[in-house]
C-alpha cells in the first residue's frame, strides 16, 4: 500500500504539525511529525508503543517526568500508558503499535511554552 504526503492526514495541534499516514491496518500507525518549539500537551495513550525516529534537530522528551534528551538519528521507544510531552525543533518519524487510536488517548495537562 502506497500513501503520499498530500493523501495523509493533516493535523496542527499543541504547537505540532502532523501527517497521519495510511498503512492499510490497525496494528501499525505511522505519522510524520514537525516541531518548531515543543509538543505542549502531555499524554498518554493506554495501548500504543510510540516509536519516534528523530530524523532532523534535537530536543527534550518529558518521559514520565523525565527528561530524554534526543538528536537526530535517535531512536525512543515508549511504552504505553508513559507520559509524553517534549520540546524542540525536530522532524520526527512515529510509529505506533498497535494503531493509534484516539479513544485510548489521555490527556493529562497543557504544557505552558
Amino acid at each position: 500500500m502506497k500513501t503520499t504526503k498530500s493523501e495523509a492526514q493533516f493535523v496542527s495541534k499543541f504547537g505540532i504539525n502532523l501527517w497521519a499516514y495510511k498503512t492499510g491496518s490497525n496494528k501499525v500507525g505511522f505519522v510524520h511529525t514537525e516541531v518548531g518549539e515543543g509538543h505542549f500537551e502531555e499524554f498518554y495513550h493506554k495501548k500504543s508503543t510510540f516509536i519516534y525516529y528523530i530524523l532532523e534537530g534535537e530536543g527534550i522528551f518529558f518521559l514520565d517526568g523525565v527528561k530524554t534528551p534526543v538528536k537526530a538519528t535517535d531512536l525512543l521507544v515508549i511504552p504505553p500508558n508513559t507520559k509524553i510531552y517534549y520540546f524542540g525543533k525536530m522532524k520526527l518519524n512515529l510509529i505506533t503499535v498497535p494503531a493509534w487510536d484516539s479513544s485510548e488517548e489521555v490527556h493529562v495537562r497543557n504544557i505552558e511554552k
